[in-house]
């Protein structure tokens, strides 16, 4: 996730890899960002169609993502209930854990998984549980408020 400036996303990126070259991005990765940014913005934007390499993903967790990405556009779902969806029903402690690793966020929808209840829950990203809130009201929905649409 982005911080608030590019200097600041670089400066974070840097740190945490710091022999990273930025580079301008290939015209296949350009039309997902820009997608992601619609989405950033409260734009109604579909990404199944972003292509992901998830050949380092373990099978649980590419059921989890594979299952958070047909979430629809200002939609949620909870933990329980992708649990439920990917056949493990007391899996909803895991399903977070598996969304907390999420590479491919924004694509991977994981903000629009909500805790039981409709709470918040969690999120990993920079910025935690505001960043995931920030993203939930540009989709138009308010934690606690919006029921499930999946």
């Amino acid at each position: 996730m982005p911080e608030g400036n590019q200097s600041a996303t670089r400066a974070r990126l840097l740190a945490r890899f710091p022999k990273a070259e930025f580079l301008a991005p290939p015209p296949e990765s350009e039309a997902a960002l820009t997608g992601i940014r619609a989405v950033i913005d409260g734009e109604v934007t579909d990404l199944s169609d972003v292509p992901l390499d998830l050949s380092q993903v373990a099978e649980f967790d590419r059921k989890v993502y594979e299952t958070a990405r047909a979430i629809p556009f200002g939609s949620t779902v909870t933990y329980g209930e992708i649990a439920a969806r990917i056949g493990d029903p007391a899996a909803a402690r895991a399903v977070g854990q598996a969304l907390g690793r999420n590479p491919f966020a924004i694509v991977v929808p994981c903000h629009r998984v909500l805790a039981a209840g409709t709470k918040l829950g969690g999120f990993s990203a920079a910025g935690g549980r505001e960043t995931k809130q920030k993203l939930l009201r540009a989709e138009g929905i308010i934690a606690g408020e919006q029921p499930s649409l999946f």
